[in-house]
């Protein structure tokens, strides 16, 4: 089986190392300098055990998706593309999908926020894209990608339909690489419950620069961030989506523990001057919520908190 990370940031190595250790054939999708340093050096995972390994550079591909057209030899030769890139770069790591594929290929969107699995699916078809989230937490340093904490991965068809042929050997091997995969027949709710996670944990994290674990500790924090949590809650109900078998706040108190030492990526995002996904998480919870009658006001001014932060960093 030949599986593509599209986007080999923090979770994207967490996928492209853990697969390393199964029989996989892998390629890397990165850009610009990530690509160079993985074409050369490998990959430096660090494992939540503490254990430090090296992937050497030979055993993946790595393509530079800034660099021009994708080698012809890689043209339709994929069975799977895991698109784990920002929100914002969807519509090409979608083209980049569809170039990659083979003709029965799938791919799997593990990212964040809201609207991306709608921008693949129209570029593929809905029968050959899995909706996915990961509770897997990471962040990347300049010594590597830091796997501080271990969870799983979901990932379902929007038809509700049984995992066969190439997708129940994706869950194999996503298996062998000890991710924890599971299949859901409905992976909108479960999309929901992680996007409900985002908007609680990733800019209250951002906007006081603390890891994950500091919401169980500050009282303060924790009520922002279970606040915004309970709104989008409401817009996910006024959606359609039935979360009231759902325990939110003991869902984002073992979250928020089991990633205690992760650096969300909305705060990695901070950190390096880069854009956030914070337009695809508050902002859409903002728009949505509007639409549907339904007041957001945490997530709003979280919004707008985070926007600050972009203005300021290009102002400097």
């Amino acid at each position: 089986m030949q599986i593509a990370i599209l986007g080999v940031g923090s979770i994207g190595g967490v996928l492209l190392g853990a697969l390393s250790d199964t029989d996989a054939e892998l390629v890397a999708i990165a850009r610009g300098e990530s690509a160079r340093m993985l074409s050369q050096f490998g990959l430096v995972l660090h494992t939540p055990e503490g254990s430090i390994e090296t992937i050497p550079a030979e055993r993946f591909v790595t393509v530079d998706s800034e660099a021009g057209p994708l080698p012809a030899g890689l043209r339709g030769s994929c069975d799977v593309t895991l698109i784990c890139g920002k929100a914002d770069s969807t519509p090409i790591l979608a083209q980049i999908a569809e170039e990659l594929l083979s003709e029965d290929g799938i791919a799997a969107s593990l990212q964040n926020g809201m609207g991306h699995a709608e921008i693949i699916v129209n570029r593929l078809g809905r029968e050959r894209v899995l909706g996915g989230t990961t509770t897997h937490g990471a962040w990347r340093g300049e010594d590597g990608v830091h796997w501080v904490g271990r969870g799983n991965i979901r990932l379902g068809r929007f038809d509700g339909t049984d995992a066969e042929g190439t997708t129940a050997s994706l869950l194999t091997k996503l298996h062998e690489a000890n991710l924890d995969p599971e299949w859901t027949e409905d992976i909108q709710r479960t999309i929901w419950i992680k996007i409900l996670l985002n908007v609680a944990i990733n800019p209250v994290c951002a906007i006081a620069g603390v890891r994950n674990g500091a919401l169980l500790e500050v009282p303060e924090l924790w009520e922002q961030a279970y606040s915004a949590m309970l709104e989008a809650a409401k817009v996910a109900e006024a959606s359609g989506t039935d979360l009231s078998e759902i325990d939110l706040e003991g869902t984002l108190s073992k979250v928020a523990g089991a990633t205690a030492q992760n650096r969300c990526s909305m705060l990695q995002d901070v950190m390096a001057g880069r854009k956030t996904e914070i337009d695809e998480l508050c902002g859409a919870m903002v728009s949505l919520g509007k639409s549907l009658g339904v007041e957001t006001p945490r997530n709003e001014m979280l919004h707008a908190l985070v926007r600050g932060i972009h203005i300021s960093s290009s102002l400097e």
